[in-house]
């Protein structure tokens, strides 16, 4: 009883299709090169022996065999020895280019799909096809204004072309698309840029003068108006607090500017609470500890627990006739000092004296 078909594992179904590649008859094309295979020269001199037409027109029949096998990479190669073939009818010069450029089209290669196009149209004016394909190419690539432009000059005197209607109307939804993020872009920056104002003129108002960082903002927060406050007058900036003796710091993203210091004390060392980690001696406890600041001119500031923020900011100012002080907004954050009243206090004023009027 004969055998039925039988099913090759991959491996040896690639081999046997490799292997028919070597077969003249077979082959994808035809190599540039000298070879001393006879049939195959035969076939290579057969291929160019014709009129230049002649020879384009088989070429382009290959890479459209090609072409409906969705194998685009080597129909795009017949097409383009039609091409190099000059051939002289130039509807056949245009279907060439066209068909190529339906192939890169495919390869997502819309640069030579562009200029394919431009070769098609200074041969016919009225290329629909190459008008689709260039509309379809510059969508892609986001110059929707561009292929709205194809489209109405090809839909100008091929009115019914279903596939260009439909190319027109997608590349108008993805422009108004991307015209609406645009103006969205422009209105958040033009709001932005007004805010920026409205804050310098509220900084330059309470004496906070700021400090740009020539590598960027590294701060994930930064001042901004009180949201909750309907009159927008009220600001809200984040704070560092220092604590020199244990070279450590918190921070408060956002302290609002008009309330006191105690408040934040309170709540971050609470008398009967534990220890933060760091404090090795257990001294930071509200109710014992004081609060400094610097100014940019080197003064230092204590803060009193019942101040805000925006006192500090008012005591910060020159005095008449002095030049201009005030508090440093470095990286978005004002900076404060903590420390445990007493001697820990008294020895780091001094070395601060020290430097600053060394």
């Amino acid at each position: 009883m004969a055998a039925g078909p039988q099913t090759l594992p991959e491996s040896a179904l690639k081999e046997k299709l490799d292997a028919l590649d070597s077969i003249p008859l077979f082959m994808k094309s035809l190599p540039e090169d000298d070879s001393e295979n006879t049939t195959l020269a035969a076939l290579q001199s057969l291929a160019h022996e014709g009129t230049p037409d002649e020879n384009a027109q088989n070429f382009k029949e290959q890479g459209n065999d090609y072409f409906k096998g969705k194998r685009w990479r080597e129909a795009l190669g017949f097409y383009t020895q039609g091409i190099d073939a000059k051939p002289t009818d130039p509807v056949l010069q245009e279907a060439l280019l066209c068909n190529r450029a339906a192939c890169n089209l495919e390869l997502q290669n819309y640069g030579s799909v562009l200029r394919d196009c431009s070769k098609a149209l200074s041969l016919n004016p009225k290329s629909s096809k190459a008008f689709y394909r260039s509309a379809v190419a510059l969508a892609a690539l986001e110059r929707y204004e561009e292929a709205i432009d194809c489209c109405t000059r090809c839909l100008g005197y091929d009115a019914t072309n279903a596939s260009v209607q439909t190319v027109l109307e997608r590349a108008k939804k993805l422009k108004g698309d991307k015209d609406k993020k645009e103006q969205e872009r422009q209105e958040r920056i033009r709001k932005e840029k007004e805010a920026q104002v409205r804050l310098n003129g509220m900084f330059q108002e309470r004496n906070i003068i700021v400090v740009p960082n020539p590598n960027g903002s590294q701060n994930p927060y930064s001042p901004h108006l009180d949201p909750e406050d309907p009159t927008q007058s009220s600001l809200i900036i984040p704070v560092f607090f220092l604590y020199p003796q244990y070279a450590t710091s918190d921070v408060i993203p956002e302290f609002v500017e008009d309330t006191p210091f105690s408040a934040h004390l309170e709540i971050m060392f609470p008398p009967k609470a534990e220890s933060p980690q760091w404090d090795a001696k257990g001294e930071y406890v509200d109710g014992k500890l004081v609060i400094y600041t610097m100014t940019r001119r080197k003064r230092l500031l204590k803060v009193g627990k019942k101040m805000s923020l925006r006192d500090v900011c008012n005591a910060a100012k020159a005095k008449d006739g002095e030049p201009k002080d005030g508090l440093e907004l470095k990286d978005g954050c004002l900076t404060f000092v903590v420390l445990p009243k007493g001697d820990v206090e008294k020895k780091w004023v001094e070395d601060y004296k020290k430097s600053r009027d060394g």
